[in-house]
């Protein structure tokens, strides 16, 4: 088993920072409902030989797999195989189910390209993902079980544990889905206020990682607008353009408020966090710095 969390007594409090350090390929998604045990890898996983095909077909299609499973109890015994997918990639990101006696009938085909499977069905409400994956990393369980339980009492229906999402020295970790957003070092406090918000269109950023399929850099611009503006709905905030200058990134952000709708020069350049004294077992955490924000244009109604 990884290290435990008495090796990282100050990572999972919030005092490291965390932006810009979303999954960057996870634009799609593949999450298959599964109570465990699981291994520190999927492909290690004791899973049937149908599954881990899928599993494979999902990978090769650049789609993300995870094992979900709800908090505290084992799904019951079913000829079927239940399964969300999800989009997370567009203005209208999406999260569909189904449940498949042959999983070939499940079209990943389509996933890729933006479309519903026709074998899935639409899920209107938001998707919560506690990463809980213990034999990854200690943390994630230690830290991870007690806050998908939380939610899960607070949101029930909701909330799903499920294997690696990424940033294990960010435990415990959440992911709303369809958008992607990934928010770590989770409190209860935190996670119910970034949940609540997410189910209203906003996005908290205390805490807030970013938002997954986007590059770090681009995370990074679009969380600095929104720090600047104080638009924080979900849609609200996106990178237009992007380039790569003398080390650092240049961006144009647009930013859709009530107000109207402005762009902003932003530029973002790499930096390193050294933990104090008290995060002994850290090692240097790469993360970004602001080295330029510039309003371009006047928001226009």
């Amino acid at each position: 088993m990884a290290n435990g969390c008495e090796h990282f007594p100050a990572l999972h409090t919030g005092a490291a920072p965390v932006l810009a350090s979303a999954t960057v390929g996870a634009k799609f998604w593949l999450l298959i409902e599964h109570s465990g045990p699981w291994a520190a890898y999927l492909d290690e996983c004791k899973l049937p030989d149908k599954v881990h095909a899928l599993i494979d077909r999902a990978t090769s299609l650049g789609i993300r797999p995870q094992l979900i499973r709800r908090s505290g109890r084992r799904a019951a015994e079913t000829t079927t195989t239940h399964i969300f997918v999800a989009s997370s990639a567009g203005p209208e990101p999406w999260l569909a189910e189904g449940r498949f006696e042959d999983l070939n009938d499940l079209d990943l085909g389509s996933l890729v390209h933006g479309v519903v499977p026709e074998s899935c069905i639409l899920v209107n409400e938001p998707m919560f993902l506690v990463c809980t994956h213990g034999k990854r990393n200690a943390c994630c369980a230690r830290l991870g079980l007690p806050l998908a339980r939380f939610l899960d009492e607070n949101l029930p229906g909701g909330v799903w544990e499920t294997s690696h999402v990424g940033g294990d020295r960010y435990a415990a970790n959440l992911v709303c889905l369809p958008h992607g957003l990934y928010y770590g070092s989770m409190s209860q406090a935190a996670a119910i206020a970034a949940a609540n918000a997410y189910r209203h269109g906003e996005v908290v950023l205390d805490r807030f990682r970013g938002r997954a399929g986007i590059p770090e850099p681009l995370q990074a611009a679009e969380h600095f607008v929104r720090s600047h503006t104080g638009e924080f709905s979900v849609g609200g905030v996106a990178v237009e353009s992007s380039r790569s200058e003398s080390g650092t990134t240049v961006c144009v952000v647009r930013c859709t408020s009530p107000r109207g709708s402005s762009r902003f020069r932003v530029v973002v350049e790499p930096a390193v966090f050294t933990p104090p004294c008290g995060m002994t077992c850290a090692d240097e955490i790469s993360t970004y710095r602001l080295a330029e924000l510039r309003q371009l244009t006047p928001a226009v109604a």
